[in-house]
């Protein structure tokens, strides 16, 4: 053990567990790719099937007697392959996500499990949400203006590799602004914001949907504005989620007692440690839970007693008025607050005071008159003190 802390190298409990948890990340590696490889399987004979459905919104407005082509080679077997891969990708996020979880769930705490979960669940459906509104409502209407706007004597005739990377490319934009809600959950319930600083950037919100909208749409108005109304309305929803979130949050606080200067929880951030209850102390005996009936309290001051726990006599107005700034300063002393250079100066000067006299006490007490360093050498000696000098060499 004590090489181990010499050679700075982690001891073989350490390596062990951080093998044990390579090995299960690596075996939930593998589902998530046999996952997406079985279900790649199952769609890949219907490939050219998938693809007429995907580009059934443009092959509807295409003038009559045009039809999309095929400007590669090998593009009329790698393309309807590609669109079958990345729906199989898309298809498996669920169990995706379910084995990053099952990985990480067992290190996370109880309040955080639960907010995971419907998080987890709730992004998937809106990633999905996304897609389809892209196909059903979005792909129509842009598909119609473009052929709609093309001059005349010019036929529109659309590759199928850029028509695929094309409505790969809305997918995924319609996919993740549709998560703007989780993002607002999460903004909140990490305390990075509050629902009311949010309502208050409104403006500025509204604005950052169109930007977003122009970046990763195509250059134009129609398909910017139907990214960014939905993403619109969709802030509002998660801000009023976030609200009905610190709501019940709030509530639940009060249904379980907790004052706002109650200290954290003691297993950790967020923990669900088990209150004491109001006449309870640390060990089941009087003096409530601030801690102060053992230990030292706040800031390395030993705590006073609570008077409150002992029966006390009738005091004249004088005592009366000690025992309330006594608990004045008890109170104050559990509220943090850093030391000026001189305020630890002076914190300094009395230990080393403390010090000093506790060991000119001690000589005292021991009739000594060497000073305190020398007392363990003195003290570890098992032959009595001299009334002379001994010199070294004599016996």
């Amino acid at each position: 053990m004590s090489d181990a802390k010499t050679t700075g190298e982690p001891s073989q409990e350490a390596t062990e567990t951080l093998l044990s948890h390579l090995i299960e990340l690596r075996d939930r590696i593998l589902r998530m790719f046999l996952a997406i490889f079985v279900v790649f399987l199952v769609l890949f004979p219907f490939a050219n099937q998938i693809y007429t459905f995907l580009a059934k919104p443009l092959m509807v407005h295409l003038p009559e007697g045009t039809s999309m082509i095929a400007i590669e080679v090998a593009a009329p077997f790698l393309i309807p392959f590609k669109l079958v891969l990345l729906l199989a990708v898309v298809l498996a996020i669920p169990y995706i996500l379910y084995q990053f979880w099952a990985f990480i769930a067992p290190g996370l705490y109880k309040h955080e499990k639960r907010l995971a979960m419907p998080l987890v669940v709730s992004s998937t459906l809106l990633f999905y949400l996304g897609m389809a509104f892209a196909y059903f409502v979005v792909f129509p209407l842009i598909f119609a203006f473009f052929t709609a706007t093309a001059p005349e004597g010019v036929a529109v005739m659309t590759d199928i590799s850029r028509y695929l990377d094309f409505v790969i490319m809305l997918f995924i934009a319609f996919g993740i602004a549709f998560e703007v809600p989780i993002a607002t959950i999460l903004l909140v319930s990490m305390g990075a914001t509050t629902p009311e600083k949010l309502a208050r950037k409104r403006p500025y919100v509204i604005v950052g949907t169109f930007v977003i909208g122009m970046i990763l749409t195509p250059p134009d108005i129609i398909s910017q504005t139907l990214l960014a109304l939905p993403m619109w309305v969709l802030f509002e929803i998660g801000l009023l989620l976030s609200r009905m979130m610190e709501k019940r949050k709030a509530a639940e606080r009060a249904a379980q007692g907790l004052a706002d200067d109650d200290g954290p929880d003691d297993d950790g951030p967020g923990g669900s440690a088990p209150r004491r209850s109001p006449g309870k102390g640390p060990k089941g005996g009087p003096g409530g839970g601030t801690g102060k009936a053992s230990g030292r309290g706040a800031g390395g001051q030993t705590p006073r007693p609570d008077s409150s726990t002992t029966p006390r006599p009738a005091t004249s107005g004088a005592a009366t008025a000690g025992s309330v700034a006594s608990a004045a300063a008890d109170a104050s002393e559990t509220e943090f607050r850093p030391l000026s250079p001189e305020e630890m100066d002076a914190e300094l000067d009395r230990l080393e005071d403390e010090e000093r006299a506790v060991a000119e006490k001690r000589a005292e007490r021991e009739g000594r008159t060497q000073p305190p360093a020398e007392e363990t050498t003195e003290d570890n000696s098992h032959t009595p003190p001299a009334e002379g000098t001994r010199t070294p060499g004599n016996g």
